[in-house]
Parts: C-alpha cells; sequence; structure tokens
C-alpha cells in the first residue's frame, strides 16, 4: 500500500484553525498547537454564553422593571400579578423598555396592574 501524504489536507486544517485563532495573544494565535486548544476553549465558551446571554439579559430587565414598580408603589411580583390579572400581555423586555424610555406610558401600565 503506498504512503498518504497530507500535505493539503493537513494544511487546511491548520490554516482553518488559525484563521479563527486571528487576533489572540502571542503564541496562542499564532502556533497551531496553542491556537488550537485556545479556539476550543473559546467555541466552548461561546456556546455556553449564547444561553447564558439570555438568562442574563432576563435578569437585567427584572431588576429595571422592580425599580421602575417600586417607584410606583409596588414590587416586582405585585406588578407582574397584577398585569397577568388585568390581562395585560407585555413581556418583560417591553417592559423594561418602556420603564427606561418612556415613564408615562409605564405609569400607565403600572395603574393597571394596581391591586
Amino acid at each position: 500500500m503506498s504512503r498518504t501524504r497530507r500535505g493539503n489536507v493537513a494544511r487546511k486544517r491548520r490554516q482553518k484553525i488559525l484563521k479563527l485563532a486571528k487576533g489572540f495573544v502571542g503564541s496562542n494565535g499564532t502556533l497551531f498547537r496553542t491556537a488550537n486548544q485556545r479556539v476550543m476553549k473559546a467555541l466552548t465558551n461561546a456556546y455556553r454564553d449564547r444561553r447564558r446571554r439570555k438568562r442574563d439579559f432576563r435578569r437585567l430587565w427584572i431588576a429595571r422593571i422592580n425599580a421602575a414598580a417600586r417607584g410606583h408603589g409596588l414590587s416586582y411580583s405585585t406588578f407582574i400579578g397584577g398585569l397577568k390579572k388585568a390581562d395585560v400581555r407585555l413581556n418583560r423586555k417591553m417592559l423594561a423598555q418602556l420603564a427606561v424610555l418612556d415613564p408615562a406610558s409605564f405609569a400607565a401600565v403600572a395603574a393597571a396592574a394596581q391591586p
């Protein structure tokens, strides 16, 4: 059986990894072995943090809604409970936007959520 020479295949594989590692500091972006380790770690972190971002934004929206609701004499839980009873279907992202950008509209929503 003849010998297999992997010139093109190996070079393309390495170049693909080094392209992903472009901008990494020092040998992490230039040497294949360390770049490969850093790229694998970076892709793992990216995968995890795409899911974490959704949690983080929801926590931010809830904190903003809570702060605005307390300005109208309501806690977050009573505010959300009042909205559900009043059948006001605004998600937390929109409520947080109203709280930050349009306090008058948020006041109207808070009035609808009063127990």
